[in-house]
Parts: C-alpha cells; structure tokens; sequence
C-alpha cells in the first residue's frame, strides 16, 4: 500500500475518522486478527486460528480476505506439498499497532475478563 491515503465513506453529513477506522476494522475478529499478526513475521492458517481462539475455519477464512482486500494482510502461497499459505501484516496493517495496543490497553485498565477466564497478555517487545 503506498503512502496515499484510503478514502472510506462515513453515514452522515460530516466525515468522521473514527467512525471511518471503526468500518475498516470494527467487525469482530479484525483487531483480534491484527493483534496477533503483530506479534509475529508471519503465521499459517491453522496456527492463527489457534492464536485467535474460538474462530470458525470460515470466519477466519472470510476476516482474512477482507482485511487482504482492504491492504491489511499479506497472502502468500508457501512453495510446499502440501500448500501452506502464510499471513503477514502490510506495513499498512502494521500502522495499526498503536491503535490495537491502545484498545488492549483500555481494555485491561477499564474491563475484568469473565471469572475463570484467562486474559491475553502482550509481551513487552509489542510493537508501539
């Protein structure tokens, strides 16, 4: 993706850059996607679904293909028998960090996870 900006609509007269983040990556396994693309280079199908957790083979199919189509994640087909596809961030997906890292974050300061469930933690190495 080059440096030019992604021109996304808004509902309403004004235009709103949160509301135009939150159509891009607003759906429910885009930043949960992200955020684990941000801790490693690359990752294959069935070991993101591990890291994500709770997401259907579809769902994830469909997540990574949007956020493929929008510039966010790399596809790329491994010259293997069998195939192996690999995720990566764009350096475009990567720009989102601070914003992931900062719902993380409000996210351990303002919410308790349910009793009995582990909560993600984020290395210190996450990406800032």
């Amino acid at each position: 993706m080059s440096s030019e900006k992604m021109k996304v609509t808004c509902a309403g007269e004004k235009w709103c850059p949160v509301t135009a983040t939150a159509k891009l990556i607003g759906r429910k396994w885009h930043p949960v996607v992200i955020l684990e693309l941000c801790q490693v280079e690359t990752l294959g199908f069935n070991d993101l679904q591990r890291a994500v957790g709770g997401i259907s083979n579809k769902v994830l199919s469909d997540t990574l293909e949007d956020l493929e189509e929008k510039g966010f994640v790399d596809r790329e087909i491994a010259n293997e028998k069998p195939v192996r596809v690999e995720y990566s961030l764009t350096e475009f997906g990567d720009s989102l960090a601070p914003v992931i890292l900062a719902m993380a974050e409000w996210g351990m300061e303002h919410l308790e996870p349910p009793e009995g469930v582990e909560m993600v933690t984020l290395p210190d190495d996450f990406p800032r």
